[in-house]
């Protein structure tokens, strides 16, 4: 390699003798004990090959078998030769290697002895004799580790000159994944130093540019959590800090930027009496500024962080596009202004619904793709139904789509709207905003940046919107409408009627939905004529009055569809449309109609070949939000009897009831909350293990939620709320808690309104854990207080019991440690009536951690240790993580810290595979915890980054100032008190701001005597 030292190529005379047991004096010496036997021919090992690695350890394997490779001076031998990469060594070259200047005077021998055994372990030719030395030859490719990460390295920089960020990143993160801690570990010699030194420092290089990699592409909240562990490894190395303040004030947190920079600055002065580098210094200056240049990734073609592929999210064109051409043709132009880098183009479609806006806005937005290579995004907002598109929501799906984790997800749409603009910087990405309410919900989805496009179709001209290209579109003309129809029943059978075609597109109005409709209905009957349809068509009760401009004019030719449809897919397309949510899944429309999967999958099929319904994923459909209007006219107008649209709608209730008490009782075997459960006359589905049910629950999660709100009233409000109730994980995980918490108002307002103690108190327990989880305690109180008040009158015994233990936990919170402890033992009480065993668990790991806080310590294990004892007979691994982490609390507090971090350790992966992000980000919280009271302040500091990030957008600002107060006493160990007082000063005024008690500890550590 490039740089390697060089030693004489003659022996040194006058060498010292050294007599150890690693100098042999013959070549002859037998081969040690394990060696690998030497390959012969037609040994079966002769085939597989040789690897060797030196990014940590000297090993060589054959496959997946580990060779021994000696001594330590004969793996010296061994490295040194593979550093070589194939070149000739000396002997007296490997002598100085091995030995510098104190060689043995039976050095020579001794390598002679290294070089024997080693031939033996390796494959023939391997190791090689010529010119008085030795060579390592006809390795096969990417057998030494050093040579992989080398090529890939190389490949890095190559994407990333070309501006594939992801690809470079991903590269680059392969190459670093080769180290296994100290290069040449264990191996003695000035050459293996020397090397160790080198390696080391080129993958600090590598580390620096994939980190650098990291904040062009919007990682900041990831990257944090690193660089400061590599900023308390390498204090004197000025990049890794550079870098830290630039996350940290991409992250939001300016002042602990700052403090970096000044805590560089004291620390280059004290150890080396220099000042920062010019780039540190200038950094600090912009920051100082807010310069806007610093809030954006710099790279010129930033790619999605977390995905190799660009977004192409665009849906399929259609193949009978038809006509249009002038509007084709304008709106290329548009775009293509756009993609040239001139000014962000946007067009905006507007025109009644049916008129085929979004088919249009499809095509175009296709023929566009080669002028947008970093990607197409695109989304459908729902603008023409009650429940527009969240443009928070929406933002959220983009960025993932573009790359950001769940964990840099900002929390307000200001937020998100500028980290979107910010990653579409410099890029060029097509967005297709679908079916837009209006001006307001579609700004915050503008990429905002020259060389990006945005196209957007709305039944509403947006002429507020500044700088937007409108588009009105018309019906179709005659010849572009009986175009559209013959491409679709075919040239033959309208030649034959052409007179009647034209019947038919007039009587459609000119609507390309109509016309495809009914197009589509024509080809699939081979046995009608297009007479036939025109004349259906030409009943003017069936359409004059509704063929007008427009929503009446989709409405007219939904009724022709629905017209067509048999009875029984008359009767799924009316009642499937009664369920609020974005889509349904196979199995709960087979509850809405009441028949078996297979049938129902049979229906909603045909449905879809009719155009009447989407197919949007495997297993799962949804309607145009027009469509579901119309499907509830209809079924308002023709469900006999009236009865069956509650007894439809009752069914789905039923169904998510049972599956999602089904996902409650698999995660939490022995608890009795499923048994409180109202009743039930629909099944739901069964789980064969916790991972599939755990999917069911996420992936249904939106429809889920958005119906729990639609049966917030009469006779379905009972099993509404206790829906919701067994669905909790959706709240504590983070995914859904926001429509989570949305549908938890809802349900406790008409629970108020209905004057039902039993409802009231069961809604207001759902209500209790939405604010625990977001970390409003006051709030979690007042709810859980009314419950447990409610509960006894209505003689409700599970949310009274759940009542009394979030009493129990928020007081604790609030250091109200005497109330908390009544609370809970009033909690363990009315569990062991109920014989609820995992509540009762629950209840003691609360006890716990009050008894912990209350210096109770022996206790406090006793207490989680019975817990656990609970849960693990019962099974419950989810709930057990949660005892691990109440025990792992209480041996922190008696300073078995090893034992604490392994039952911590425990918790965290199942919370991981739980995806349970709340106590992901607690747990990782107890473990820097841990590890600080262990004086271990990189990984304390490490760990707290980690929470933040995971915490981010849950758990709320009080788990967030308890992180931060942490953090800076980590930091501070780590001699970088200005960090450490910027993050001391953000708890205080969190803790400030809530009136919490932690306010007086902070206001300690940031007196200028405070010792930490």
């Amino acid at each position: 390699m490039d740089g390697e030292p060089r030693v004489p190529e003659q022996r040194r005379p006058g060498a010292s003798t050294e007599g150890g047991k690693d100098a042999g004096s013959s070549a002859g010496v037998a081969v040690e004990a394990g060696s690998a036997r030497p390959a012969v021919k037609g040994d079966t090992a002769a085939g597989v090959p040789l690897r060797f690695s030196v990014l940590g350890p000297v090993r060589a394997r054959r496959g997946e078998e580990l060779l021994s490779t000696g001594s330590p001076q004969q793996r010296a031998l061994l490295a040194a030769l593979l550093l070589r990469e194939g070149r000739t060594a000396t002997a007296a070259e490997l002598i100085d290697a091995l030995w510098g200047e104190e060689s043995p005077s039976q050095a020579l021998a001794a390598v002679r002895t290294y070089a024997s055994r080693l031939r033996k372990i390796l494959d023939p030719g391997i190791l090689v004799s010529e010119s008085g030395g030795y060579a390592i030859r006809g390795l096969g490719e990417d057998a030494l580790d050093l040579a992989a990460a080398q090529e890939l390295a190389t490949e890095a920089e190559k994407a990333r000159n070309t501006g594939d960020l992801c690809h470079a990143r991903e590269v680059l993160g392969r190459a670093l994944a080769l180290w296994d801690g100290e290069v040449l570990a264990g191996v003695p010699g000035p050459y293996a130093e020397a090397q160790r030194v080198r390696l080391e420092e080129w993958r600090l290089q590598l580390l620096e540019s994939r980190l650098d990699m990291d904040l062009e592409q919007g990682c900041h909240a990831e990257a944090v959590s690193e660089l400061t562990a590599l900023t308390a490894e390498h204090p004197l190395r000025e990049r890794f800090r550079e870098l830290l303040m630039l996350a940290l004030y991409r992250s939001g947190r300016q002042a602990e930027a700052l403090a970096v920079y000044a805590d560089t600055r004291r620390l280059l002065a004290d150890e080396l009496g220099v000042d920062p580098r010019p780039g540190l210094r200038e950094l600090q200056q912009r920051i100082l500024q807010a310069d806007p240049g610093l809030a954006e990734p710099s790279s010129p073609q930033p790619e999605p962080a977390a995905a190799p592929v660009r977004p192409a999210q665009l849906p399929a064109t259609v193949p009978d596009f038809t006509g249009r051409a002038a509007f084709v043709t304008e709106l290329s132009e548009v775009l293509a202004s756009g993609s040239e880098g001139r000014v962000m183009a946007v067009s905006a479609l507007a025109g009644i619904g049916g008129v085929g806006k979004t088919t249009l806005a499809v095509h175009v937005a296709h023929q566009a793709r080669a002028a947008f290579p970093d990607g197409q995004l695109y989304v459908d907002l729902q603008g023409a139904g009650s429940r527009a598109a969240d443009p928070e929501t929406v933002l959220g799906a983009f960025l993932r789509a573009l790359g950001t984790a769940d964990s840099a997800m900002p929390d307000s749409l200001e937020e998100r709207a500028a980290l979107y603009r910010s990653v579409l910087d410099g890029r060029r990405v097509l967005v297709l905003l679908d079916n837009a309410r209006d001006a307001a919900q579609i700004r915050p989805l503008l990429p905002g940046t020259e060389g990006c496009a945005a196209l957007v179709t709305s039944r509403v001209r947006m002429v507020d919107l500044a700088g937007a290209h409108l588009v009105d579109l018309d019906v179709m003309s005659p010849d572009e409408a009986l175009q559209l129809f013959t491409r679709i029943v075919g040239e033959e059978r309208v030649a034959a009627e052409r007179e009647a075609a034209l019947d038919v597109v007039a009587a459609c109005g000119f609507l390309p939905l109509a016309i495809r409709i009914a197009a589509s209905r024509l080809a699939s009957r081979r046995t009608w004529t297009v007479s036939v349809l025109a004349a259906k068509l030409a009943d003017e009760r069936r359409r004059l009055d509704e063929l007008q401009a427009g929503d009446l004019a989709v409405k007219a030719t939904f009724e022709l569809g629905y017209g067509q449809l048999e009875p029984a897919q008359q009767r799924a397309f009316r009642l499937l449309g009664l369920a609020d949510g974005p889509d349904i899944s196979l199995a709960a429309a087979a509850a809405v109609l009441d028949l078996p999967v297979e049938d129902t999958e049979d229906l909603l099929e045909s449905l879809v070949d009719t155009s009447l319904l989407e197919s949007a994923a495997p297993g799962r459909y949804r309607f145009h939000d027009l469509v579901r209007l119309y499907a509830r006219a209809c079924a308002e107008r023709d469900e006999w009897p009236p009865s069956e649209r509650g007894a439809a709608l009752s069914r789905l209730l039923d169904f998510y009831l049972a599956t999602a008490a089904a996902v409650y009782a698999i995660e939490r075997p022995g608890d009795r909350l499923v048994e409180h459960l109202e009743e039930i006359h629909y099944p739901g589905l069964a789980f064969a293990d916790r991972h599939t049910a755990q999917d069911w629950l996420y992936a249904e999660a939106n429809a889920l939620l958005a119906f729990v709100q639609q049966c917030a009233q009469g006779a379905l409000l009972r099993r509404a709320v206790d829906l919701l109730w067994v669905a909790k994980d959706l709240a504590e995980s983070g995914a859904n808690a926001k429509q989570y918490e949305t549908a938890a108002v809802a349900l406790r307002d008409a629970a108020d309104a209905a004057d039902d103690p039993r409802t009231r108190a069961r809604a207001l327990t759902t209500l209790t854990n939405v604010h625990l989880v977001a970390g409003r305690f006051e709030q979690a109180d007042a709810e859980a207080r009314l419950a447990m008040e409610l509960a006894r009158a209505a003689g409700d015994l599970a949310p009274s019991c759940w009542a009394a233990n979030d009493r129990g936990i928020i007081a604790l919170y609030q250091g109200r440690h005497a109330e908390g402890e009544a609370c809970l033992k009033e909690a363990i009480e009315s569990f062991r009536l109920d014989r609820n065993l995992a509540g009762e668990a629950s209840a003691l790991c609360n006890l716990s951690r009050i008894h912990l806080a209350m210096g109770q310590s022996t206790s406090a294990v006793e207490l989680a240790q019975q817990g656990i004892v609970i849960y693990d007979r019962l099974g419950h691994t989810l709930r057990g993580a949660n005892g691990r982490y109440a025990l792992g609390l209480a041996l922190t507090g008696q300073r078995r810290l090893e034992a604490a971090v392994e039952r911590l350790t425990e918790a965290l992966e199942v919370f991981r595979d739980s995806r349970q992000r709340l106590w992901e980000g607690m747990t990782l919280f107890r473990l820097a915890e841990a590890h600080l009271a262990g004086n271990r302040p990189a990984q304390t500091a490490a760990l707290t980054e980690q929470a933040l990030a995971v915490l981010r957008g849950i758990g709320g600002e009080w788990r967030r100032g308890n992180v931060l107060t942490v953090l800076g006493r980590a930091l501070s160990g780590l001699g970088q008190p200005g960090r450490a007082q910027a993050c001391w000063q953000e708890a205080l005024t969190i803790f400030e701001h809530l009136g919490s008690p932690e306010a007086a500890d902070v206001r300690l550590l940031l007196a200028p005597s405070a010792t930490v």
